[in-house]
């Protein structure tokens, strides 16, 4: 990990047009894989060593909940398998899709990727209007993190920590076991 933080001061010391650029860019991905896995052996090396969530959660700056989370290993009642192996495959960017199709008012492309309730329930009209209500309460939206994914009994969960002009929210996707969208949300940061 040392040798890639090296080679991105490099390349971003450079002043190379576009290809220095890209590089800098695909090392910087590396970096950020190899620290997420990094920090996920670690915390598998402290639970296994006893340490509790809320102690994970206390050094992560974040509520004990959202750390297990983010790096728990529920069993599934009824099969015994691990439940985080079940998230849907791609459900990161699936749903960063869904928001910036929300973000740039792409509303009928959301709706495609609707189950039969949530089509029902939410026509593209409302989509929209529920994106200019929410700009009416935290302004222009700025940007988004990266996305948080969890499995919930057979549903898979994206969390996307978005940040707007006068606040921070969170956008949540919920995707069936089909892949389909089940549930579309703006909440509060603080909201489990």
């Amino acid at each position: 990990m040392a040798a890639l933080a090296r080679l991105l001061a490099d390349v971003t010391e450079r002043n190379d047009a576009v290809p220095a650029e890209l590089t800098s860019v695909q090392i910087a991905r590396d970096l950020n894989a190899s620290s997420d896995t990094a920090l996920r052996v670690s915390v598998e090396r402290a639970r296994a060593a006893g340490r509790t969530w809320q102690e994970i959660g206390d050094l992560l700056g974040v509520s004990r909940q959202a750390a297990f989370q983010r790096f728990g290993r529920p069993l599934d009642p009824r099969t015994g398998e691990p439940m985080s192996n079940a998230a849907l495959p791609d459900a990161a960017n699936r749903a960063t899709d869904l928001f910036i199709n929300w973000i740039e008012g792409r509303h009928d492309e959301i709706v495609a990727h609707f189950d039969s309730t949530m089509t029902a329930q939410l026509p593209p009209d409302q989509i929209a209007a529920a994106w200019a209500q929410i700009v009416g309460m935290v302004g222009a939206y700025e940007r988004m993190d990266k996305p948080l994914v969890r499995q919930l009994g057979d549903h898979t969960v994206v969390d996307i920590p978005l940040e707007f002009e006068a606040s921070q929210m969170k956008g949540r996707a919920t995707f069936n076991e089909e892949g389909q969208v089940s549930g579309l949300f703006i909440l509060t940061p603080e909201t489990p």
